[in-house]
Formats: C-alpha cells, sequence, structure tokens
C-alpha cells in the first residue's frame, strides 16, 4: 500500500514575512521563502517581543508616559534582557513624541487578509494610536537592528493603507522603527498603482518559488 499523498501548503504570508522577503535579492529570497515554508509546515515560530508590545500598548493605554517600559526588561526571562533594553530607549522616544500622555489613546485595529493575485498576505498592525484632535494611527512595529529599507517601509504602508476600511477605519498607517524611535509615514510623492503592480509582481514570484521548494 503506498502512503497518501501529503497536502500541499497553500502559499501564505504575514505582512512581517512578505516585506522582509521584498528587500531580499537574487538566490537569497528562495532561501527565505524555503525557510518561511518549512516554517509553516512544522508550525514553529516565537515572537520574543511579546511583553514589550504589551508593555508599550499599557504606557498609551493608561496614559503612563513610559514607566511600563521602563520596567519591563526586569521582568522577562534573562536571555531576553539585552534586547527589551536595546529596544526601550527608542521607544521611548517614540512615545514621547505622541504628545502629552492623556492626549492619547490606545484604538483597537483588527487584523485583515490581502490578496495580492493569488496570495494571501496577513495584514497585522500591532496596535492603534488615536489622538485628541481625532487622529488615528494604525502602528506596526520594526524590531530589527537593522532601520527598515525603503522598500520594506513603502510595502508596510501600502498594504496596511490597502485594508484600513477593515484595520482602523479613517486612520494613518504608521511603521515605528523601534530601536531609533521613528516613525515611517507613506511619502507624499508615492504612486499607489506603481507600488500595487511591483507588489503584485513580488507576490507572483513569492508563490512561484514556495511551490518549488515544496
Amino acid at each position: 500500500m503506498t502512503a497518501p499523498a501529503s497536502t500541499p501548503l497553500t502559499p501564505y504570508a504575514t505582512l512581517l514575512g512578505f516585506t522582509r522577503y521584498v528587500d531580499r535579492t537574487g538566490p537569497t529570497k528562495a532561501t527565505f521563502v524555503g525557510g518561511l515554508r518549512k516554517q509553516r509546515a512544522s508550525r514553529s515560530g516565537f515572537n520574543p517581543h511579546g511583553q514589550f508590545v504589551k508593555a508599550l500598548k499599557a504606557d498609551i493605554a493608561f496614559h503612563t508616559g513610559g514607566t511600563h517600559l521602563a520596567g519591563v526588561a526586569d521582568i522577562v526571562k534573562p536571555r531576553w534582557r539585552p534586547l527589551y533594553q536595546a529596544l526601550t530607549p527608542g521607544a521611548t522616544t517614540w512615545l514621547h513624541s505622541l504628545g502629552e500622555p492623556a492626549a492619547v489613546d490606545l484604538a483597537q485595529t483588527r487584523d485583515a487578509l490581502a490578496m495580492l493575485g493569488d496570495l494571501p498576505v496577513k495584514i497585522n498592525p500591532h496596535f492603534g494610536v488615536r489622538h485628541a484632535d481625532g487622529r488615528a494611527e494604525a502602528v506596526r512595529l520594526h524590531f530589527d537592528e537593522a532601520p527598515p529599507s525603503e522598500e520594506s517601509v513603502l510595502a508596510t504602508l501600502h498594504l496596511m493603507a490597502r485594508h484600513m476600511d477593515a484595520v482602523l477605519p479613517h486612520a494613518e498607517p504608521v511603521l515605528v522603527d523601534v530601536r531609533r524611535g521613528l516613525a515611517h509615514r507613506m511619502p507624499s510623492d508615492a504612486k499607489p498603482d506603481q507600488i500595487e503592480r511591483w507588489l503584485s509582481g513580488e507576490a507572483a514570484a513569492f508563490r512561484a518559488i514556495w511551490s518549488t521548494a515544496a
């Protein structure tokens, strides 16, 4: 008796995975997608930033101006303390850039599923921010040691904006470079049609690589 064929894994990417993919060139693209596929097959993956995001959200929600961030490195496992200590100064700088703590509130965001051609991409901001003047921002955090490239900024902000009605209606997408405390917004001269064509091509290539990695 022959063993039943395993069900093929449907191509799929998170916003983080897809934007990291578009940042790569040449053979590193195939290596990266192969790694994502293996991770998906094994259902592996761990998010070391969970407690950090929770502390940042608490400071916004409770208008505490950074006290939760200041203490979070002391409550995580020792192996994660250097990471949290490296992230805290920039995150605190960004938090203070929002203005008076009492004038900013946490807003609930929802995940959305984007289709780039036949590739599903999960759009998942970390949280939303609502200002006293009514402005709202859907915030995605960038934790990497290297700053985000222009390509990854454009891809992230475009895909969030594309589905903002589902994520946080009437909000502006923002990518925060946590280590440097910088907020990236869509450039005023960005051309959404060109970005869409570029990302559609990247998505088609992603799907092709995913299939050949099977």
